[in-house]
């Protein structure tokens, strides 16, 4: 009998496992060496050079599939410098994992991983358990639990419901499930006029003025006051620059850019049709053509209180003794590509240290980590 997979030493051995976005460093080959040792069919499923880990324990397309998503890739380790550890030497010291990717969100993965083949191997259950491994969440996302979701659809693998493992606790080990996220877009605005010199403003056409008309409106404006699950929308403005630096010359352009977090009150695109139209209302009332760019990062979403994302605070409870509170707070996560194939929430651990230097996370949380996600497993079998 294959020896089942420790949590802890798996998280160690990703974490040494180099995976800076979207470099795969092993940690896929790691995880499909262990994957299928345990009995579970595997699948690379790369696209546009990011590498995808698809694996199923159980027949293809069984009604009843329990999901889990995650990635192996993080961000870049900055000033190496700064750390007092080896960002990916995966040392344990102090009762803590430490190195790149420990908190967000390797461990994550290793819990889900050590509990799906100790669940299949303990106590088969009738269905499938599917576990969906990308290496492009913290990189642009346009190859990674997207492609995965993709070769799903054309392959006819289906997920009931899907737990994302992302870091989700704010203080203590199990006080908060993510049940959705806010929307997010940014948007970069333009404004062209015409140069000229300062002491002669009739000659010229200031962009910055009207663009700073622009960004005052949009600013000022309340968006909503919140939903039922969603804090209010809020609107950012990250940058004005001009790229001059003469005080006597009235430049021909400038550019600002803005990021919005919105709730289920709006659309991406509801919302990116409002600033190009507050936009066409400063170029009528000030002559200068203002140019609007954007991008859509996801669309809000929520799984509403109810059976699965009970189940899961349930086992959540029976395994920290603290409820946790049902929450769309945070950034945006490959939740919102999930979303769309079935029914989601996001649990994981402590997120106090991620994309931090010295990032690293309580060895005892990953342990608990695993038993909460192997609970969910037997509950959601037995209740199904």
């Amino acid at each position: 009998m294959t020896a089942l997979p420790d949590p802890v030493d798996l998280t160690a051995a990703l974490v040494r496992c180099p995976t800076v976005t979207p470099e795969e460093g092993g940690a896929l080959e790691l995880l499909e060496g262990v994957l299928s040792a345990a009995g579970f069919d595997c699948t690379r499923a790369d696209r546009g050079g990011v590498p995808n880990l698809f694996a199923r324990w159980g027949p293809k397309g069984h009604p009843r599939s329990f999901g889990f998503n995650g990635h192996t890739d993080v961000v870049p380790v900055g000033d190496a410098a700064a750390w007092t550890v080896d960002p990916f030497g995966g040392e344990i010291r102090d009762g803590r994992l430490w190195g790149r990717g420990a908190c967000d969100m390797k461990s994550g993965v290793a819990a889900f991983v050590a509990a799906a083949v100790r669940f299949v191997t303990e106590t088969p259950p009738d269905g499938a358990v599917i576990l969906t491994i990308t290496g492009d969440e913290e990189g642009s996302s346009t190859d990674g639990t997207v492609a995965l979701l993709d070769w799903m659809a054309a392959e006819g693998e289906r997920m009931s419901v899907c737990i994302v493992g992302e870091p989700t606790c704010p203080e203590k080990m199990g006080d908060m499930l993510k049940i959705g996220r806010r929307g997010a877009l940014s948007a970069w605005l333009t404004a062209t006029g015409k140069q000229g010199h300062s002491a002669y403003p009739q000659r010229a056409l200031n962009p910055l003025t009207a663009l700073v008309r622009l960004c005052d409106r949009l600013a000022a404006t309340e968006l909503d006051t919140g939903t039922a699950h969603f804090d209010p929308s809020t609107l950012a403005l990250t940058t004005i620059d001009t790229g001059n630096a003469a005080t006597n010359v009235i430049p021909a352009r400038a550019t600002a850019a803005l990021n919005i977090r919105f709730n289920d009150l709006h659309t991406g695109a509801g919302l990116i049709r409002w600033i190009k139209d507050q936009a066409a209302r400063v170029t009528e009332e000030t002559g200068v053509p203002i140019a609007v760019r954007s991008k859509i990062s996801g669309e809000s979403f929520l799984t509403p209180p109810g059976p699965f994302p009970d189940l899961v605070a349930r086992a959540v409870a029976a395994e920290t003794n603290r409820t946790p509170a049902f929450s769309t707070s945070g950034g945006t996560s490959d939740a919102r590509f999930v979303k769309d194939h079935c029914p989601v929430v996001e649990f994981g651990l402590v997120g106090q240290t991620m994309h931090q230097v010295d990032e690293n996370v309580e060895v005892a949380h990953i342990e608990r980590l695993e038993a909460i996600y192997r609970r969910v497993l037997a509950d959601w079998f037995a209740r199904s």
